[in-house]
This record gives structure tokens, C-alpha cells and sequence, in this order.
């Protein structure tokens, strides 16, 4: 079956993995190519570089901004073997001065081969799983490696000459960074960053060293003696180390494995390659010229104003065929007989509607108990009443087949089955699962979840998790090898109502595969439509019903296609014609200091004059400062948005942030948004956004589009465009090859998490530090939290932004939780946010906290280095990785307690972002619209001012705190909930990647 879908998917087309044959590329090619790109910018030092010697002692090789450097031992200008495409790393010199090294070319890591003066460029592995961290043994005759191609990350040992590969350990390591002994019978490496281990060429395992609590451990390698030689490292403490002797303290020691030439050891820190011998350190200088895209396209974000809807959310079909429901502009709709009649009044977060069998009832989920609970609609009397409800969150709710039960998904990604006798959790905590749908006997319910390739890198497929009621099995089934469902959403998979077929969305087109009772398949998975489709709903069993760029669109399974007519449009309201506000002092978002008792006038949303108070005001804002409302440039709305529902919007007022921008949100869940605050049916900020991130072959969160080809990629963009998104995100598995090709066909900004070679393919930012990055650390910032001169250097030289989104802030809980205990957060936070919240405010500086002054020290040093060398620096947080709201004004506290002024601080949050996206917003004056937060005291000169918000403008509507408290400050969960079942034995979990989305750090630990 495996095979015979591979010939399906070449012959299609459309999941065609991207092949870039490798050629023989020499030094001066490459460097020709490079400097073609852009101006060239000198850089001396590198961060999170590793170095390797010549077995003769004459040549160093360095990986630096991904392409593989080599320059005399004694040091000087490096020449560059590689290009932009190859995304090469982790070079290992071997006899003859063969290099070898990863790369990321084709969208897996692979082992090359390449001589030293630039020729013999040889590819050593291939297929769809990674190999990395080559080492060449001492004879050259085999590289030792790491894959995860037999379940975990194993030591494997490639034989060159035949290409045979022997795989030395395997399931549960996590094994990293293989070396050899002097005399080629042992390989030592890292377990889990948690020990060093060897083990021999037949399969025998030693454990040299365990971690000390608190510490992990890199880069082994042999040292004198053969001991083990590794770098220790904890927040604020990196060191290099022989046996149990730290010879190296004081420095940021990069993780690499140490090359021992007698008693000298040679190693990277602090940006420099460096020796160690009897006690002191040497620096080997060296230097690299790079192009630099310095002219950005000047792009301007679009305010839309009004048109027709486009954000159709989650679209259902009744049994019958008759009638269609799905959410848009913050309410829920109904479309029948070719007309559209609203059914709920839009005041609260209404989502995910569905039919009950008869077509009688909706099921749907909606916030207005204060959290998402089920409630059931009477079409035809139109009354609802709650549906058993439940401590936590219930979203995404699925009638069963007879309609006796409903399958939904919790606020921590558990599944659970309710019915009238109670509520039966059937699934382990999964992360981020997709919607739920039964088999048409109910004794099956399938969804989309992910599935990692290994515990060390995160990311893997989204698979269909199926979980048989009866038995309590659960099990996953790859809805084509290698392949994953297109989003963990509405995606599907769905059942047909006859039982004998799911489909689901691969690759942004929609597939459907015969299966029995059980959900297994019996056939191959078949193409049914060739244009963006989204959203897969059932009309009958012979049609489904989708999204295709904004448009409703029915295909039957032979593939003839028609549009369904909605019939709904929208137009942004009026703002007042004219307020004048009295404003105690006010900054207009350039100044050095506030300016006192003004009028600010503002007409049609838009401020016309300042001026010296005179006369009555409108507005009293006397004892208070206006200042511009607050752009929190990185956040993912959707990312726990059924969690969050309506109080989010109420909740980033409230702290004066009135404007925020997206890079990355389930894209319809996204467009209705945008289009509902946009039209005032939401209550809440500006919302400039992208959907999806276009990823590549593997995918972790469930809004990332997996993305093989060219041809895929042209539909991404084709959707984007069409639904007007305003940035594209490109993430981390993307291969360099179709990153550039996304910045050469789109038309709006793009960012990503990679600051080369996205400097020179024309790339407009790069998100967080160093955040998540296919190689598993950053080459922008390094453990300890810091950047060297290469990184600044190509931000402050290209222009593009950086987003710092700064984690680590929560560290400064130990010496203020106001943020904490504030009314706003404790009544907009969803009562289990605020739980884990204050928690995590409790647990600052003690062992059981992730977060480090240290490490937070070093990034916001970097971003001073950037923002007062010329780069763009803007503030976001990645929002609910961090807390919506609150977290602005701790990284706006981190930034200022760690350097910069309040007023440098307030323009990465103000100027800064709007700067990039092209709009007069982050200030006060004529002709810039009326984003205004009032706030008590002065914020130019204690930055916790800016957080005393007491009302807040956006386009000259005017909020108090009080009213935007006002519709959750009473409510509760409901006083009786269903009776919780004992859950099914498929809930036991048994796995280790299922897990929360909140529980672990992995955005933010590079």
C-alpha cells in the first residue's frame, strides 16, 4: 500500500518533495552567486558557530550564517564552500581534507561531502528522515551521525565507499553529536542533553558522565587520556570541561564538541574561535564578507473597510443536504433555500457549529457562562439551553451519528464523549489536536493529531487518531507516507455519513479514501479537488462542501465543482464625527518629554489637532496621559482562541494595546476575526494578520502548512493573496529554496525565524531572538542568551526587523507581580489561564521556574544592540505562549530594566511596528488615527505608567476599563456540571509527546 500511494502522490503531482540536485560548486562560484545578491557586510565574530581542524593542522572549517567557511589555522579571511541553498552546517574535516557536513537542502538533513577547494560536492544520504552532525572517523573511511530514521535519534556509522549504514543505538536515546576516539572503536555522544555515553563499533554502551541537577550537557568529545570532554551549562554558566575539571569558566562556551590537539583544545565562545592550553586562551582571528539585501520593498498594510464576507468559519451540512451553519462576523449563521438568517446576536465567542441528525438542533459552543460551554439551538423554536456542562472548556463539539452523544475537545487538547449519563474522557492531553468526527456506527471517533519523528526535535506529521469506543484502542494511521493532514482543524479528517470514506485535506487539496467500520483504509487515498480547499464538510455521502479563498464551494467526488452563494457582507461603522478629549499631558509618540494640558480633536476617527486646553471637552481625561496605543507585533489570536473566545479583544484593551499583529493563526479563523473587529461586531483591537505558517515537511503546531513543492507553494500564495492577508510567515522546516521563492511571488511582507540568508533573499523581519530552529539551536542568540557581532551586524545592515518576544521577562516576578494580582487580568484571564499564571508568578526564582534574569539580560541586550545601531526592533510577545496583554508590559519592563530608556522602549511598541506595517499608527498627531490609551502618570519616565490604563481609543471610539470588564466580571462556571465518567482505556497515556500545548517551553528555549 505504501508503494502504490507514492506512485499516486508523483503522479499527482501535488505532493511532490522538493529536489534540488547538488553540483559541484566551487569556492569562487559560490562567492560569485553571493555577491550578486547585495551589498557585503564584514563580519568577525559568529554566534553559535563550531569549528573544525585539518588532520594536517593547516585549515580551520566554520559554519557561519549556514554556508561552510575555510581559513588558515592561524586565522585570517575565510573563503566560503557553500551557498545560500545548501543551508549547510556542523563541518567535520577528514583525511585528505574532505569536509563533511549537514545540510538542509531538499527540506530534510542530509550528509554531504566536499573538498577543500570548493569541488567534489557528493550527497551521502537521502529519503525522508534526518541525518545529522556528521563526524569523520580517524581513517576516513566512515562518518558517525545521528538519525531519526529508526523511531529516536540513534548513532548510525555510514560506511563511504558503499553508502551501508550501521545503526549503533537506538529507541528511547536521543542521542547528539557523535565523535570518534584517536584510535576509530568508540563513539562518544549526548543523551537528552542529560549524559555523555560511548559505545563501540559492536554495540557496547558506557555511561561516562550524568548531568549535575540543574545543568545540561553538549559536545562531547575525547579529550587527553581519552576523557570525556563536554561544555556544562546552566543560565548565566557555560564551561568547558575535561573529566570533572572545568578548564574554561567565565564564557559563553557554545556546545560544540572541543578539538583536542594534545593538551590544547580548540572551541567557540563569545563569538570567537578559540584555544585552550595550560590555563589560557587565545583567539584565532577571522573574518567573512556576506551579501546583505539593504532596500526593502516598501509594502503597505491594507485597512479593509468594508466588502463581502470572507471569514466563514468551520462550515457544517445537515444530513439532508438542506441547510449549511458555520460562524462568521462573530455570530453564528444559517443558510437555507438561498437565504442567510443570523441565529445568534454575536455579543459573545459563538464557534463550531453542528447538526444534529434530524437537522432539528445545533450543537455549538459559546462563552457567554464566561468560558466555552456547550449549548444546543431549537431551529425551529430557536431557544438554546446549555448542554452539559463541564468544569473546564468545551469547543469543537460533533454530534454522533444517532445523536444520543457529543464528542468535543477540552481546554488541554483531551477528547472526551458526553451523553446523558455523563461526561468519558477517550484521549490522553494531546497537543493541539484537530475537531472531532464518529464513524456512522459511533464506536469510532477519529481527529487530527500530531505525531513527532523523535523526542530531540519536536516536529513530525499530523496523522488520524482514532479511537475505537468499544475496545479503547487508540491509534494513529498517516494519511499518505510522509505526508501530513493539512491543518490540525477543520481538515478533517471527516467521516462520510455512510461510513465508507474520510477525507481530509493534504496538501491544500482534498483527498478522500474508502474505509471500513473502524476507520481503517481499504484502498487509496484519491484526489477530488485541485484548487485551495479548506474547511471539509460532507454534503451527503457523494460531495463535500469546503472553503476556497473566501468562497463556499460543493465538489463531487468525480470532481465537478460549483460555488454556494452566501450572501453576506460587511462595512466598518461610522466613528464619532467629533470628541474632543481634555488629556492632563499627552506624548505623541516622538518626544522627549510629555506636553501638558491639551486638547486633542478628533474627527471621524481620526485626530485632527492638539492643541492647549480651552474651553469644555467631550472627554475628561485631565488627571490623565495620552500616549499611543500599544502594537503588540507577535501574537497568534487563534492559537487557544476557542479557549479565550470574546474576553481576548476586551482583555489587550484594557492594558492600552491597540493594535496587534499576527504571524501565524488558523487563516478563516483569522479572516472572521479580522472582518468582526474590523466591522465592530468584536469588541477589541486592530488585527493585522497572516494565516498559516508555510512549513515544510514536518509540522508541530496545528496552524503550519506543510508545504512539498512549488506547485503547493503557488496555492499557499494564491490563498494568502486572495484572502488579503497582510505578512506571510514562513516557518521552521521551509527549505532556503522555496523561502526564497515565497519572498520572489508575494505581494505583502514576509517574516520568519531565520535572520540568514533571509537578510539577503529580501525577507522583511525574523521573529523572537532564536526562537525554534530546524537545527535545534539558534544562530542569532545562543543558550546564554546572547548575540555577537555577526547578527547585529546584518540586522542593523539589512534593515529587517527583529521581534524579541521576551519569555524570559516572567523572571522579573520576583520583584513585582502587580501585573498578576490586577483586576483586569484576574477577571479577562480564563479561570485555568490565571491558575497556571499566578503559578508561574509564584514559582519566579525559585528551581521550579524556566525563566532566567541571566538569559533575559543577554536578549534584551541584543535588542538594545540592534535598536541603537539603527535596526528596526519591535515589540511582540507570541501571545499565549506568554500572557495576551500582560506580557507587553513586562517586556517592555525587561527592556528598560536592562538598558534602554522608557521612551526607546515605548517605540519598539509604537513607531517601530507601525513603521513595518506601513500605517500612521503608534502616535498622536494630525492624521493619524485615534489609537489612544490614558493612562495614570508619566510612562517617559517610570515605564510601569504605561500599564495604568483607565480608558483607551481605538479609531475614536472610547473604552473605560470598566465597561470592558463589565460582561465577565460576574459570571462563573455554571454551579453543576455533568458527571465526570471513569475514561476510557485510550485515554491512558502512553505516549510521551502527548502532552498540553502549554506545558512545555519549546518556543522559547534557544
Amino acid at each position: 500500500m505504501d508503494l502504490s500511494r507514492r506512485e499516486l502522490l508523483t503522479r499527482t503531482g501535488q505532493a511532490a518533495a522538493v529536489a534540488t540536485a547538488a553540483s559541484t560548486l566551487t569556492i569562487g562560484s559560490a562567492q560569485a552567486a553571493s555577491a550578486q545578491a547585495g551589498s557585503g557586510v564584514r563580519l568577525t565574530q559568529g554566534t553559535n558557530i563550531s569549528v573544525s581542524r585539518s588532520a594536517d593542522g593547516k585549515w580551520l572549517a566554520i559554519d557561519l550564517v549556514t554556508a561552510i567557511w575555510v581559513l588558515p589555522a592561524a586565522g585570517g579571511a575565510a573563503r566560503k564552500l557553500t551557498d545560500e541553498l545548501q543551508d549547510a552546517t556542523l563541518p567535520s574535516f577528514g583525511p585528505g581534507n574532505r569536509i563533511a557536513f549537514q545540510s538542509y537542502r531538499d527540506g530534510n538533513y542530509h550528509l554531504y561531502v566536499i573538498e577543500l577547494d570548493g569541488s567534489g560536492l557528493r550527497q551521502l544520504t537521502q529519503g525522508r528522515y534526518d541525518h545529522r552532525e556528521p563526524a569523520f572517523s580517524p581513517d576516513g573511511k566512515q562518518i558517525a551521525f545521528v538519525s531519526d530514521r529508526a523511531g529516536s535519534y540513534g548513532v548510525h556509522v555510514l560506511d563511504v565507499a558503499s553508502g551501508a549504514i550501521t545503526q549503533l543505538t537506538g529507541v528511547p536515546d536521543e542521542a547528539a553529536a557523535p565523535q570518534w576516539s584517536r584510535d576509530g572503536k568508540r563513539i562518544i555522544f549526548t543523551v537528552g542533553n542529560a549524559a555523555v555515553d560511548t559505545v563501540t563499533l559492536d554495540g557496547k554502551r558506557e555511561r561516562l558522565v550524568t548531568a549535575p541537577a540543574g545543568f545540561q550537557l553538549f559536545g562531547a568529545a575525547f579529550g587527553p587520556g581519552d576523557q570525556p570532554s563536554y561544555t556544562r551549562m546552566r543560565p548565566g554558566q557555560a564551561e568547558l570541561v575535561l573529566g570533572t575539571t572545568a578548564l574554561v569558566t567565565g564564557q559563553d562556551v557554545f556546545g560544540f564538541a572541543p578539538r583536542w590537539d594534545g593538551d590544547r583544545a580548540l572551541y567557540t565562545a563569545d563569538g570567537k574561535i578559540r584555544w585552550y592550553a595550560n590555563g589560557s586562551v587565545t583567539d584565532v582571528p577571522f573574518e567573512v564578507t556576506v551579501p546583505v539585501r539593504t532596500a526593502r520593498p516598501q509594502r503597505r498594510t491594507r485597512n479593509l473597510v468594508a466588502g463581502p464576507v470572507k471569514g466563514i468559519a468551520g462550515p457544517v451540512v445537515s444530513r439532508d443536504g438542506s441547510k449549511i451553519a458555520f460562524r462568521a462576523l462573530n455570530s453564528l449563521y444559517l443558510l437555507g433555500n438561498g437565504k442567510t438568517t443570523k441565529l445568534t446576536d454575536g455579543g459573545y465567542f459563538d464557534s463550531d457549529p453542528d447538526f444534529s441528525p434530524d437537522g432539528t438542533k445545533l450543537i455549538y459552543a459559546s462563552d457567554r457562562t464566561g468560558v466555552a460551554q456547550l449549548w444546543l439551538r431549537d431551529l425551529n423554536t430557536g431557544e438554546d439551553e446549555l448542554y452539559a456542562p463541564a468544569p473546564g472548556a468545551q469547543t469543537t463539539p460533533r454530534f454522533s451519528p444517532d445523536g444520543t452523544k457529543v464528542a468535543y475537545v477540552d481546554q488541554d487538547g483531551q477528547v472526551w464523549v458526553v451523553d446523558a449519563t455523563g461526561r468519558r474522557q477517550i484521549t490522553p492531553t494531546l497537543f493541539q489536536p484537530g475537531r472531532p468526527t464518529w464513524s456512522a456506527d459511533g464506536t469510532v471517533v477519529a481527529l487530527a493529531a500530531v505525531k513527532p519523528f523523535s523526542r530531540r526535535f519536536r516536529e513530525g506529521t499530523s496523522q488520524i487518531l482514532s479511537v475505537d469506543l468499544v475496545s479503547g484502542e487508540l491509534k494513529y494511521t498517516e494519511p499518505m507516507p510522509f505526508r501530513s493532514i493539512a491543518t490540525r482543524g477543520d481538515d478533517g479528517p471527516v467521516w462520510s455519513p455512510d461510513g465508507k470514506h474520510l477525507a481530509f485535506v493534504v496538501e491544500s487539496v482534498a483527498w478522500v479514501v474508502p474505509v471500513d467500520a473502524k476507520g481503517n483504509f481499504t484502498g487509496e487515498p484519491r484526489q477530488v479537488t485541485h484548487e485551495v480547499t479548506d474547511s471539509l464538510a460532507w454534503h451527503g455521502s457523494d460531495a463535500l462542501v469546503y472553503l476556497n479563498n473566501g468562497r463556499l464551494r460543493k465538489s463531487t467526488l468525480d470532481g465537478k465543482t460549483s460555488t454556494i452563494r452566501v450572501h453576506l457582507n460587511w462595512a466598518r461603522p461610522k466613528a464619532p464625527e467629533r470628541e474632543v478629549v481634555h488629556a492632563g499631558a499627552y506624548w505623541d509618540g516622538e518626544a522627549q518629554d510629555l506636553r501638558q494640558d491639551v486638547d486633542i480633536v478628533v474627527e471621524s476617527g481620526v485626530v485632527r489637532e492638539i492643541r492647549p486646553h480651552q474651553g469644555r471637552a467631550d472627554v475628561d481625561a485631565s488627571g490623565l496621559t495620552a500616549i499611543p496605543g500599544l502594537i503588540d507585533a507577535h501574537n497568534h489570536w487563534h492559537l487557544r482562541g476557542r479557549q479565550w473566545g470574546a474576553r481576548q479583544g476586551n482583555l489587550w484593551l484594557s492594558y492600552g494595546i491597540t493594535t496587534v499583529r499576527s504571524p501565524g493563526d488558523p487563516v478563516y479563523q483569522m479572516v472572521e476575526t479580522r472582518e468582526a473587529l474590523a466591522a465592530g461586531t468584536l469588541t477589541g483591537p486592530r488585527f493585522y494578520a497572516t494565516g498559516e505558517a508555510v512549513d515544510g515537511s514536518r509540522v508541530y503546531y496545528n496552524f503550519m502548512r506543510p508545504t512539498l513543492s512549488r506547485a503547493q507553494l503557488d496555492l499557499e500564495l494564491r490563498r494568502a493573496h486572495e484572502l488579503a492577508y497582510d505578512l506571510i510567515k514562513t516557518y521552521v522546516r521551509l527549505p532556503v529554496e522555496l523561502q526564497r521563492a515565497a519572498v520572489q511571488r508575494s505581494k505583502v511582507p514576509l517574516s520568519s525565524h531565520y535572520h540568514y540568508p533571509a537578510a539577503n533573499l529580501g525577507m522583511d523581519g525574523m521573529e523572537h531572538v532564536g526562537a525554534t530552529n530546524r537545527l535545534g539551536y539558534s544562530h542569532t542568540v545562543t543558550r546564554q542568551g546572547n548575540a555577537y557581532q555577526d547578527v547585529v551586524k546584518i540586522f542593523t545592515s539589512s534593515g529587517m526587523s527583529m521581534t524579541p518576544t521576551l519569555f524570559h521577562s516572567r523572571a522579573l516576578f520576583t520583584e513585582d507581580k502587580s501585573l498578576v494580582t490586577d483586576e483586569r487580568t484576574r477577571v479577562l484571564f480564563p479561570p485555568w489561564e490565571y491558575d497556571r499564571y499566578v503559578t508561574d508568578a509564584n514559582n519566579a526564582g525559585t528551581p521550579a521556574s524556566s525563566w532566567s534574569p541571566d538569559v533575559l539580560r543577554g536578549w534584551v541586550t541584543f535588542a538594545l544592540a540592534v535598536h541603537r545601531g539603527g535596526g528596526l526592533v519591535i515589540c511582540g510577545t507570541d501571545a499565549p505562549l506568554d500572557s495576551p496583554a500582560t506580557a507587553t508590559h513586562m517586556n517592555l519592563r525587561a527592556m528598560v530594566k536592562y538598558g534602554f530608556t522608557p521612551r526607546e522602549a515605548l517605540i519598539t511598541a509604537t513607531r517601530n511596528p507601525a513603521r513595518w506595517l506601513g500605517l500612521p499608527l503608534g502616535a498622536i498627531k494630525p492624521g493619524a488615527p485615534a489609537d489612544i490609551s490614558f493612562v495614570e502618570g508619566n510612562p517617559l519616565a517610570d515605564i510601569k505608567a504605561a500599564a495604568n490604563v483607565r480608558q483607551v481609543m481605538v479609531g475614536g471610539r472610547l473604552h473605560s476599563v470598566a465597561d470592558l470588564l463589565k460582561p465577565y466580571q460576574k459570571q462563573a462556571q455554571p454551579l453543576s456540571t455533568t458527571d465526570a465518567l471513569d475514561p476510557l482505556p485510550s485515554a491512558e497515556n502512553k505516549h510521551w509527546w502527548h502532552e498540553p500545548e502549554w506545558s512545555e517551553h519549546v518556543c522559547c528555549e534557544h
